[in-house]
């Protein structure tokens, strides 16, 4: 049978043992670097839950829904560090592509863009949290390991994603409460990478992109009670993930600021007559939640 994921790193700590000066001394002299080959991730997975997008209609002022979530994971064994190296291996997200609209019938609509995206003046721009950058987030997406460690470092790091928007029932513009949203199309790309950095040099060592896609397809008919107004249309459940054979490199404006959240704005596109108009950047329903992602 073919060697465990485990067995080269036997032969790696019995050379370690049996060096003159000890491991630890050992490693700290090396000049030996991580290198790609060095790093074994198994147990890799990327899905979408298979389930449907929800829909809430508990509130008077808003439609709200839930898409299921895109979910990754991966066991990774990194080397022994050197001293005076620390390593971060994690998930780094970008969004590549959106299209978010909501329908008031003949009105107009509302739509969520990324102007620099849209207008292709960039390739992709950073899912971080907001404070993490590059990193997805800084609790399950990432580990941290601090060299001189005379072991190889075992751990899991893993991610999950998923929209949870509210979006008005009434015109965003108007001072009228009357519902009138007809449509919500939502249709957004996203490329996951998992990375291993070195935080001194700023080494990348890519080890598996992941492309997903979320859609969401709501129809409406705002004269029907609340509570019976909106259904599900099209594609019940996501298409799945696709773990790459080869790997993408990462687009600059992935690894920094702004995030999608910052980058985004809120335009109003009436059907005729005026142009679009900018409402907002990161809008705030009077409910108070976010109408974003």
């Amino acid at each position: 049978s073919e060697p465990g994921p485990w067995s080269h790193w036997t032969q790696l700590t019995i050379t370690f043992a049996c060096t003159a000066m000890g491991c630890i001394q050992s490693i700290a002299c090396s000049k030996s670097r991580v290198k790609r080959e060095n790093i074994v991730v198994y147990d890799l997975s990327a899905t979408i839950d298979h389930c449907p997008t929800l829909i809430e209609e508990s509130s008077p002022i808003v439609l709200r829904y839930k898409t299921p979530y895109f979910k990754a994971s991966a066991r990774v064994v990194m080397p022994p560090i050197p001293r005076n190296e620390t390593w971060v291996v994690g998930w780094i997200q970008a969004c590549t592509q959106m299209e978010f609209y909501n329908t008031y019938g003949d009105v107009g609509m509302s739509s969520w863009e990324l102007p620099q995206l849209r207008e292709g003046l960039v390739r992709a721009i950073s899912d971080s949290d907001g404070v993490s950058y590059p990193w997805y987030g800084n609790t399950t997406e990432t580990v941290t390991i601090v060299g001189p460690t005379s072991k190889p470092s075992r751990f899991i790091v893993s991610m999950n994603d998923n929209f949870y928007p509210s979006v008005t029932w009434a015109v965003p513009v108007s001072e009228s409460n009357t519902p009138l949203l007809t449509n919500i199309k939502r249709d957004q790309s996203f490329t996951t990478w998992l990375v291993a950095l070195n935080t001194t040099s700023r080494e990348k060592i890519l080890l598996h992109t992941i492309k997903w896609r979320m859609r969401v397809d709501i129809v409406v008919d705002p004269s029907l009670p609340l509570g019976s107004r909106a259904r599900l249309v099209g594609r019940v459940h996501q298409d799945q993930p696709r773990v790459l054979t080869r790997m993408e490199p990462i687009p600059p404006n992935a690894m920094g600021r702004p995030n999608a959240n910052d980058a985004q704005v809120l335009m109003w596109r009436p059907r005729r007559g005026a142009e679009g108009i900018r409402l907002a950047a990161c809008c705030i329903v009077p409910n108070g939640g976010p109408l974003l992602w």
